[in-house]
């Protein structure tokens, strides 16, 4: 298959970014929590059988019954080796680590429409006055549309190959088994997910940061509330500090666990609009660390995937998988937003005030406890 040819390549450029870069300063991950935890029973999908017709074919019926349960699934079989995800997590580090307050502000997203540059903490309200200790860098997908801090130049064509792989190579044939999930022509997303049309796909890296014991009595241990994300497909670099919770269908939060060199894969509200509700947007939220873990930071490696910005968020009412069993539309197709209407939108009020519930393009918006 093509993806195939697509991930040698990526994994090929990276080799040679690799050897021309210096070292990062190494980030060593703490251990993995012993706490007895209730945790999710998340499938495991091996995209390396995706190179033939019978095993996508497979692949897309377990992607379908992942959706189904819980609507959260690891990917493994992605391409990158454990040495590569570790530089990446130590790119990511250096990020926040290496680079000082000053610079950091001539860095910070000026937009209030569009995540880019750094975040600095404190800027979203989570509950009872508390606020976010969340410190986070957004990359576009195009590396250099933007400039970067010092610390991270010489890492630009390692990030970007980083990027290439994360659409390429697991949001692509991810999309695919999805369109084949509903029948459709396997390329039905991807094309609408195109790497080099307009939009806001992004790498992101994202530091949280421990918090005082009565902030967590304020705000309930809750660090980022429950809530969908505004994207297509969320690509989580799994990492051992654990604090990530998904809403199961039968209303218990449980935690996902880390599992080494995995990908945390879930789906956000454009697919729920492009797919007819057949797969929803998924609902998760962060919570205070277990108690092993509890003062230790929490480093994240993403990749927030979104449509290209003119795509309208309408259904695929060609799916014979919608014609059997039905399409719920969260709006009209005559009010649906374009992708770009819709991040902004989103963008715009996120973290603004606390309220669990709020009317953006026609749509209610839940947050959740």
């Amino acid at each position: 298959m093509a993806s195939t040819a697509i991930r040698r390549l990526s994994q090929f450029l990276l080799s040679l970014y690799a050897t021309a870069a210096p070292d990062p300063p190494p980030y060593v991950a703490p251990p993995a929590s012993k706490e007895s935890l209730e945790y999710a029973d998340l499938a495991i999908i091996d995209l390396s059988k995706a190179k033939t017709e019978v095993g996508c074919k497979a692949l897309a019926a377990e992607m379908v019954s992942a959706m189904a349960t819980h609507g959260f699934f690891y990917v493994i079989g992605h391409g990158y080796s454990q040495e590569q995800t570790n530089r990446v997590f130590s790119i990511a580090n250096m990020t926040f680590d290496s680079v000082n307050a000053e610079e950091k502000k001539t860095y910070t997203g000026q937009s209030g429409a569009v995540y880019e540059g750094y975040k600095p903490r404190q800027m979203w309200k989570i509950e009872d006055g508390v606020q976010d200790q969340i410190e986070h860098y957004n990359i576009n997908h195009i590396v250099r549309k933007h400039e970067h801090p010092q610390a991270l130049r010489p890492y630009l064509q390692e990030i970007e190959a980083f990027a290439r792989h994360n659409h390429l190579s697991v949001l692509h044939p991810i999309l695919r088994l999805l369109a084949l999930g509903l029948e459709l022509p396997e390329n039905a997303l991807v094309d609408q997910h195109k790497f080099e049309a307009a939009g806001e796909s992004s790498v992101r890296f994202m530091k949280y940061f421990p918090r005082s014991e009565d902030e967590e009595k304020r705000s309930k241990q809750v660090w980022l509330k429950g809530h969908t994300d505004i994207g297509s497909v969320t690509i989580l670099w799994s990492q051992p500090i654990g604090g990530l919770q998904i809403l199961s269908p039968d209303g218990t939060w449980r935690w996902v666990r880390h599992m080494e060199n995995a990908l945390v894969i879930n789906t956000g509200d454009v697919l729920t609009f492009l797919c007819g509700g057949f797969y929803p947007a998924t609902r998760h939220r962060v919570i205070q660390p277990p108690a092993d873990q509890v003062g230790l930071p929490r480093l994240g490696v993403f990749y927030f995937s979104m449509a290209n910005d003119d795509v309208k968020l309408v259904p695929h009412e060609d799916s014979p998988v919608l014609k059997r069993v039905g399409i719920q539309r969260l709006c009209s197709d005559e009010d649906a937003p374009t992708m770009e209407e819709w991040r902004k939108n989103r963008t715009v009020a996120y973290g603004k005030k606390v309220c669990n519930q709020e009317i953006i393009n026609g749509v209610l918006v839940k947050q959740y406890d």
